[in-house]
């Protein structure tokens, strides 16, 4: 099985991020773990505590940073906002998948992580795409940079 990740061909300007974290409340985040020296766990912790309601997505927990944990985004009895992936890049064709079917409005494929294909085919079902790019970076990057200029 061949694992490579690609480049992202492209990816939403700055100020699109931007609108698209401040609009955002639910974030599903598809591979947490609940080792606190992972990054799905602090990107989690941190979206937790700047306000946002997090949604572990990892079939062996039934728990996660005090949150039910649910075994796929398909089992998620809500709507979602961002689908946040901190799978490998064979993983991501069947998560994006998913999140065109449970209706999600994005999906973010973290830091490292680029699957053009996919990305192609939820850009075509109308969810915005963010490849390759930490969400709790962006955010911290953006969002702060928002309230200064308050």
């Amino acid at each position: 099985m061949d694992i490579q990740c690609e480049l992202p061909d492209s990816n939403p300007l700055d100020d699109e991020i931007r609108e698209l974290l401040q609009k955002s409340k639910k974030i599903a985040i598809v591979g947490i773990s609940r080792k606190e020296d992972r990054d799905s766990f602090k990107v989690a912790k941190y979206l937790k505590e700047h306000g946002y309601q997090i949604i572990p997505v990892n079939p062996v927990y039934e728990e996660v940073l005090g949150e039910k944990c649910y075994k796929s985004l398909s089992d998620i009895p809500f709507e979602v906002d961002i689908v946040d992936i901190f799978r490998r890049p064979d993983a991501i064709p069947p998560i994006v998948d998913e999140a065109i079917k449970i209706g999600a409005k994005a999906v973010w494929m973290q830091l490292g992580l680029a699957h053009n294909e996919s990305a192609k085919k939820a850009r075509e079902a109308g969810l915005q795409v963010v490849q390759s790019k930490c969400i709790k970076i962006e955010h911290a990057k953006l969002l702060k940079e928002c309230e200064e200029n308050k």
